[in-house]
């Protein structure tokens, strides 16, 4: 019996936390609808493992169009027409699961800018599933523009170094409109290791990914219609 208190006083914690982690977020996006978020979570961790914090949002158009677009065909393909989810990409995964081989990951954007902004990195079942009840929200409240305006201006670009303002002067020393269409195309290549990998160094496999997403942005075309 002594121990039922002291439970009963946690699963109220849980259920606390659970209530704010789902009910926070929708005023907290209404407000970025027009409001750069000023942190994030990843931010504070790695500002408290030493790494640093140089974040400089800029609006949009403030950003050489070649790095949305480069981001884009380097991260999620369908950003502009699917509604969140990318679903094939799921079933995909799911397959892959099922037969017994590694998943190679389907998050998409809208994904990734819902986790950077409430979330903690990792992939426990609980972040994705807090993962997946705010994706339809960003979705609903912000619309793909924003999102990915979002995105490109929160997402790690290096150690201590988020979005594209801070990544073009950290990496290139110019601002973000003057990134030229290698160098956007390299720093989206970064993306899924920022805290190894380097932009600016010439390697056989960075070179390869540069030409692999730069020939990848002239054929999605039409795909890429939600940034004009």
């Amino acid at each position: 019996m002594r121990l039922a208190e002291p439970l009963r006083r946690t699963l109220r914690l849980l259920v606390g936390l659970l209530l704010v982690l789902l009910l926070i977020p929708v005023p907290l996006l209404l407000a970025y609808r027009w409001i750069d978020p000023p942190l994030t979570p990843l931010m504070v961790i790695r500002r408290v493992q030493g790494l640093g914090l140089d974040h400089r949002p800029v609006p949009l158009e403030y950003i050489a169009p070649a790095l949305p677009r480069a981001v884009i065909a380097a991260e999620d393909n369908s950003f502009c027409v699917h509604p969140g989810f990318d679903w094939p990409a799921l079933r995909t995964e799911l397959e892959r699961a099922l037969a017994g081989e590694r998943p190679r990951g389907a998050s998409t954007i809208t994904q990734q800018t819902a986790k950077n902004l409430f979330l903690w990195p990792g992939r426990d079942p609980l972040r994705k599933l807090l993962e997946a009840w705010l994706t339809p929200q960003l979705e609903l409240l912000l619309g793909k523009r924003r999102i990915l305006e979002i995105y490109v201006n929160v997402a790690e670009f290096g150690p201590g170094i988020y979005g594209a303002e801070a990544a073009a002067r950290h990496w290139f020393r110019k601002s973000a409109t003057s990134l030229s269409d290698r160098e956007a195309a390299a720093l989206a290549a970064i993306l899924p290791a920022p805290l190894v990998r380097d932009p600016t160094r010439r390697s056989l496999w960075l070179e390869r990914r540069v030409q692999t997403l730069q020939r990848r942005v002239r054929e999605l075309g039409p795909l890429l219609a939600c940034l004009s």
